[in-house]
């Protein structure tokens, strides 16, 4: 509860000082150690994409997304294309550097500089992609981007019945805030939406965690690690 009144007694949040609305996200290159994020072009990316979705064989990786699986490069390229033209999603294409492949793709959304607040989605990890630090890099960097330009908080939203999602946000250091009953229909069915959020007070601690956990000699020369994140 607030220990701050308004002039009519009523409990009011806490006063926000030294904070400015951010910039939007730059659409440009991020860059690690194990990976990279390039602004993603359907026309250009998508066939490779496509190429590293099809090592999931029976299109798994598809079953929590509102999309997915695809017949075709074209049809995901498509895809991609209308989900852009929204303007509401900022895309990027993962390229692993040990693999020198596209092998996934994640997005920021619901951008609004003005409450300091953006959402991280659209994750599609390919096999090649799946529990590697490649891709534990990828969601560092696109959080790390967020956070330095000022941002408040960051949002992470699943099918409340994505176990494995929701274990990946905790793991990056996302906290659970709730389940929104009833909140999407989509392939045919009901979706409880699980909300968890990562914020500006927690994320130094949590940067920190990262980069512990990124340093070369956390992994053995077969690239496993050492030390969990």
């Amino acid at each position: 509860m607030s220990a701050r009144t308004n002039e009519h007694g009523h409990p009011i949040g806490a006063e926000v000082t030294d904070w400015n609305p951010p910039t939007r996200p730059v659409a440009a290159p991020l860059t690690g150690q194990w990976c990279s994020l390039i602004p993603l072009e359907p026309d250009e990316h998508a066939e490779e994409l496509f190429r590293s979705f099809s090592e999931d064989r029976d299109g798994a990786m598809w079953t929590y997304m509102a999309y997915g699986p695809f017949a075709t490069a074209a049809d995901y390229a498509a895809r991609l294309k209308s989900m852009q033209a929204s303007g509401d999603c900022m895309f990027f294409a993962i390229r692993d550097t040990e693999l020198d492949r596209l092998t996934g793709v994640a997005s920021y959304l619901r951008i609004e500089p003005s409450m300091g607040s953006v959402e991280v989605g659209h994750i599609a990890y390919s096999p090649l992609l799946q529990r590697t630090r490649a891709g534990t890099e990828a969601m560092y960097l696109m959080m790390k981007h967020i956070f330095d330009l000022g941002y408040r908080r960051y949002e992470w939203k699943c099918d409340s019945l994505n176990a494995a999602s929701h274990r990946a946000a905790e793991r990056y250091g996302f906290k659970f805030e709730g389940t929104f009953r009833q909140a999407v229909v989509y392939k045919g069915r009901n979706r409880d939406t699980t909300w968890l959020s990562l914020l500006d007070r927690e994320w130094p601690a949590v940067r920190a965690r990262f980069e512990r956990w990124l340093e070369p000699s956390n992994f053995d020369s077969t690239g496993n690690q050492l030390v969990g994140l």
